[in-house]
């Protein structure tokens, strides 16, 4: 019997040699990754009907997947259960359309039946409830970056193209040559996308050697956004390992080339869809600024959110196009905010200090509810900055991991604008990742003081 035969004959598998008879039950940690079960594809309607029970230190556990201790959730409570329901999206075929695979999305609540605000998803959802309090719904949309990489465990090195290709180690930003070097991965990214009913804007090369942006387009939905965000960034992992290359995340991978944000563009429209930030002109309403002025407030306290790991500060450097303070300007991308030019219907705020490494989920929490509470309270946001925002004098976004995380876990801001329950939980999170990476020795320190001192 031939190979393509015996195939036919097992039960569950594609032509991929794909298991059809599993879904994957996932939720969304607080590091932005995910975690479930594979669950039999028999017992699918139960899991649509009732969901699935994982222990609520499983939002919170580090980026390694360790149990945090400090969380409180594990051995002081008894590692109690929450209940993960789905959240009405369709398994997904994160492989392509043509494997087997689906991964069923679900959001962790208690067993009380309330929301979980340590799970980030139920913290946007919160967000998005208080703007729809004032008549408010956010048309969002992100801009992924990211790098295609050789594989490997060590050092990072850029993929290599074919003959023909351009040499990798340079910047070459805008460039068809490299599009073309990845159209393959691509063509891959944006089916399975489709199939997954992501909406997928332009992609171009950026300024990094092999470095890339997708862009997501704008939806009045800002919880699908997030959703379609994290999925993306799975699905572009996938599709680069089938390709036998690796995409990195990371917000700074190289020490000498731009680092990875995640850029996140928004507009406030009221209940008869209208554009609240347009006044018809370049400059926008007073609502345009008040939503900036809860937006600078809150940046710094909120740094941790958008640069949650020790390599994200590497990327938040002066001179880079990533932002050191909280500043604004119109068309100005040296500024943490920028408002966009173009047609007045289209007036927005972009958001630039996130990096790529982030959860989408409490990104677009911070930020809807920092403009919320501006809105809210009428605050009056600095003059804008025009040419180079690194030398104003503004309000300094947190220069290193530690202090990012003394500042967020002392914020009343903090507390106000997402919720205790994710600020305690986010806390011990990293205080744990940070006591891990103080233990360990470095090469670098190694080669700096093994004769030295």
């Amino acid at each position: 019997m031939n190979d393509g035969a015996m195939e036919r004959m097992m039960p569950g598998a594609d032509r991929h040699g794909a298991a059809e008879g599993h879904v994957l039950a996932a939720i969304c940690d607080m590091n932005g990754v995910l975690r479930g079960k594979r669950v039999p594809r028999a017992q699918e309607g139960k899991l649509l009907a009732s969901g699935i029970r994982m222990p609520m230190s499983s939002i919170g556990v580090d980026i390694w997947g360790s149990d945090v201790v400090g969380s409180g959730l594990t051995l002081d409570s008894g590692d109690l259960d929450g209940v993960c329901l789905p959240t009405g999206r369709d398994p997904l075929p994160l492989d392509g359309p043509a494997r087997g695979m689906r991964l069923l999305p679900m959001v962790m609540g208690k067993e009380s039946g309330g929301p979980y605000y340590a799970d980030c998803r139920n913290m946007l959802s919160l967000a998005v409830e208080r703007l729809a309090t004032r008549g408010l719904r956010a048309m969002v949309a992100t801009e992924l970056e990211f790098y295609l990489l050789a594989p490997g465990d060590r050092a990072a090195a850029p993929m290599a193209g074919g003959a023909g290709s351009p040499p990798s180690g340079f910047e070459n930003i805008y460039s068809l040559a490299e599009l073309a070097v990845v159209e393959p991965f691509l063509d891959a990214v944006y089916a399975t996308a489709g199939a997954c009913g992501i909406e997928l804007d332009a992609t171009i090369a950026e300024g990094g050697s092999r470095q890339f942006e997708i862009n997501l387009k704008h939806r009045s939905d800002a919880l699908r956004v997030a959703d379609d965000t994290v999925y993306l960034k799975e699905i572009i992992r996938r599709a680069a390992r089938r390709q036998g290359i690796m995409a990195s995340f990371m917000a700074k991978p190289f020490e000498d080339q731009a680092g990875s944000g995640m850029h996140v563009h928004f507009s406030l429209v009221d209940q008869a869809g209208v554009n609240v930030f347009d006044d018809g002109g370049p400059a926008g309403t007073d609502m345009l600024r008040h939503a900036i002025g809860g937006l600078i407030e809150s940046m710094p306290d909120l740094s941790l959110v958008f640069a949650p790991h020790l390599n994200s500060y590497r990327r938040l450097r002066a001179g880079s196009l990533a932002p050191t303070q909280a500043a604004w300007g119109y068309e100005n991308r040296t500024a943490a905010i920028r408002v966009p030019g173009g047609p007045s219907a289209a007036r927005r705020i972009e958001h630039r200090v996130a990096g790529a490494d982030a959860n989408p989920y409490l990104i677009l929490a911070a930020i809807l509810g920092a403009a919320e509470r501006g809105i809210e309270l009428a605050k009056q946001p600095p003059a804008p900055v025009s040419g180079n925002a690194y030398r104003e004098a503004a309000p300094k976004l947190a220069w290193d991991w530690l202090s990012a995380t003394d500042r967020f876990e002392t914020s009343e801001l903090a507390r106000l604008i997402l919720h205790p329950e994710l600020v305690e939980t986010f806390v011990a999170c990293k205080r744990q990742e940070q006591e891990v990476f103080a233990g360990r020795i470095s090469p670098f320190e190694f080669a700096t003081y093994r004769v030295s001192v």
